[in-house]
């Protein structure tokens, strides 16, 4: 009875004797309730699902090098240069010190796939993971974040609302992700040749944004049409479709 919670429960006891089954409910609520402090349990479910996402990144990144290091068109140059900086011409051992033929093709293939990594620039969902972009160091740094957007939109107020100064690339491109609804890293996956076109066809003004997204529509329109596997399920739509009742007489 030291604790003020539980002495509020007895002294309700001694007040209504009647209320049998809830002083029980109060007791035994209190007694199997767990002794664990609920912020420790969010901070080991933080970290657990940090760790998780971190190693998930690096599979990820490891998947994208080993289908990279598969394409002809990247082979060729990582073993090339490679051989120029004197990796794959390296004298055969001889004696003890002599491997086997796999041991050098392993030896290989990890020289090919650094030269890989280094050389190529993998955007998107298969890039290389940072330790800043986990949860736990999002939520740690999300005051920080929000400081900085703060600044960052005072100062576009200021300089292309109050001023009128022109956009710059930078600017332009940003426009154009927030039209197209995607994030940073769906924006940087795609080709050069591709924001280039959109700076080209001035998609920074609304106007002529929406009549690109209307030519892309009837674009993906024409390609669902003459697809055959589309073709395949209009046709089952029209003749069966989904959820379709058939009453049978006896």
């Amino acid at each position: 009875l030291q604790d003020e919670e539980t002495r509020k429960d007895y002294d309700y006891m001694l007040d209504h004797p009647e209320e049998y089954y809830r002083h029980y409910y109060h007791y035994y609520s209190r007694r199997l309730a767990p002794k664990v402090d609920v912020r420790i349990v969010i901070l080991v479910t933080v970290c657990a699902i940090s760790v998780f996402q971190f190693f998930s990144w690096w599979s990820s990144y490891n998947e994208a090098i080993n289908y990279l290091a598969t394409v002809p068109k990247y082979r060729i140059q990582a073993t090339e240069i490679a051989r120029q900086q004197g990796l794959l011409n390296k004298t055969k051992e001889k004696g003890k010190n002599r491997r086997s033929k796999e041991e050098i093709r392993e030896e290989e293939e990890e020289i090919i796939k650094d030269i890989i990594k280094n050389k190529i620039d993998i955007k998107g969902g298969y890039q290389k993971p940072k330790i800043y972009d986990i949860l736990l160091f999002q939520i740690l740094l999300a005051p920080f974040y929000l400081c900085k957007y703060i600044v960052w939109y005072c100062w576009w107020i200021y300089c292309f609302t109050i001023k009128g100064q022109e956009y710059g690339v930078e600017e332009k491109l940003y426009i154009i992700r927030r039209y197209m609804k995607m994030s940073q890293s769906q924006f940087d996956s795609l080709e050069d040749h591709q924001k280039e076109t959109f700076l080209e066809r001035q998609l920074w003004i609304r106007e002529n944004y929406e009549v690109y997204k209307r030519e892309q529509e009837e674009e993906l329109k024409k390609k669902m049409a003459m697809d055959p596997r589309w073709k395949r399920y209009r046709r089952w739509m029209k003749n069966e479709g989904p959820g379709r009742l058939t009453f049978i007489d006896d």
